[in-house]
């Protein structure tokens, strides 16, 4: 049982600079009220430091991140700063692929007083989880193929069976965590298995995990019947698992539901290691506005605690990250905050000291 961890920052591009510290001393601090110490060491990334020394990711700065216990990333990326071949700036691409991050997590959490999309009131109590595949799918191989021409263009698609046992194991046994949370919990694959022999395969690893996990209701659903299902009953779900592509389109969705993609968090998960940002991006527009919204980074810090007491053997840090995502629930709705990004008020400091207020009493 733990109770110290070391925790690597990377606050990247734009906003991440002016939200990253913040947020991890509201992390640090409700760890402290149970205990968990979080030591942490901040390390540059991303765009800008590629514009100023041509190494967006030096190896001393990857290799120290690897060894941290989990890594807090902010936002990565600049549109006026390209590799040479026009792709754009993204370390946390080269963490979820050297370190093997194949469970994409993304909650759906609704927070009280926000304008949401769907008018439906069990749509303000929305707490599902799409895990995605993050390794592999469509965006295993995205820069070309032996086969590009003048005329056509290909990308391959690549489902492992190593990588797909593991994902559908995290997925089972996020949903049996969450059974014995009170959660009425089932696991949903995701595929296009009737058209693609890959997706096919997909779904045929999903048939034989599923088998060694009895107790824990499950389903199979076609991705265009899941995206209809995300807008008319989200409410029906709970822990929903699915290739890379699919994933990345189907989170930005149910982002939606949330409100936006500010209040959007995200955990990159492997067998020895893990990074928790926010879904957004570094957002330059706003920078240096006091605009930026800091939801989907605590939200994230509150994932982080949850890994690290899982992983680590410390209920307390498990503790912790719950009473950080109910706090941030109270804040809401005790402040009635609405980020700018909904057409509110609330900025990076009014929504930081609502969720500290909480935190103090």
């Amino acid at each position: 049982m733990r109770k110290q961890f070391d925790i690597v920052l990377m606050p990247g591009d734009g906003i991440g600079k002016e939200i990253t510290k913040p947020s991890f001393d509201i992390v640090a601090e409700v760890a402290r009220q149970f205990d968990v110490n979080l030591d942490y060491t901040e390390v540059e990334a991303g765009a800008e430091l590629y514009s100023r020394t041509g190494d967006a990711f030096p190896e001393e700065n990857f290799e120290r991140a690897a060894q941290a216990d989990a890594i807090y990333l902010a936002a990565m990326g600049l549109p006026n700063v390209r590799y040479p071949d026009g792709t754009e700036i993204g370390p946390q691409h080269d963490l979820r692929k050297r370190l093997e991050l194949y469970a994409g997590v993304r909650p759906c959490i609704t927070m009280p007083s926000l304008p949401l999309p769907l008018v439906d009131q069990r749509s303000r109590n929305l707490d599902f989880i799409i895990v995605r595949e993050s390794t592999e799918g469509i965006f295993a191989f995205p820069r070309g193929h032996e086969l590009d021409s003048e005329e056509a263009a290909y990308n391959l698609i690549k489902i492992s069976r190593t990588i797909s046992e593991k994902l559908f194991d995290y997925s089972f046994k996020l949903a049996q965590r969450r059974k014995e949370q009170g959660y009425d919990t089932k696991v949903t694959c995701i595929d296009k298995a009737n058209v693609l022999s890959s997706l096919f395969f997909f779904r045929k690893i999903f048939n034989e995990i599923r088998e060694n996990y009895p107790h824990i209701v499950s389903e199979v659903m076609y991705v265009d019947a899941m995206a209809l299902n995300f807008i008319k009953k989200p409410w029906d779900y709970d822990v929903c698992v699915t290739e890379n592509q699919f994933g990345d389109i189907l989170s930005d969705l149910t982002s939606a539901l949330m409100g936006g993609i500010g209040m959007a968090p995200s955990g990159e998960i492997g067998d020895e290691n893990a990074v928790f940002q926010p879904c957004h991006g570094s957002a330059p527009d706003i920078m240096n506005t006091g605009r930026a919204n800091p939801t989907g980074m605590l939200l994230s810090g509150s994932m982080m605690l949850d890994y690290l007491g899982v992983r680590f053997d410390s209920p307390e840090a498990v503790a912790a990250g719950e009473k950080l995502k109910e706090s941030i629930k109270c804040a809401y709705e005790r402040e009635h905050l609405i980020p700018y990004e909904l057409g509110g008020t609330s900025g990076t400091q009014e929504i930081l000291d609502a969720v500290k207020k909480v935190l103090d009493h």
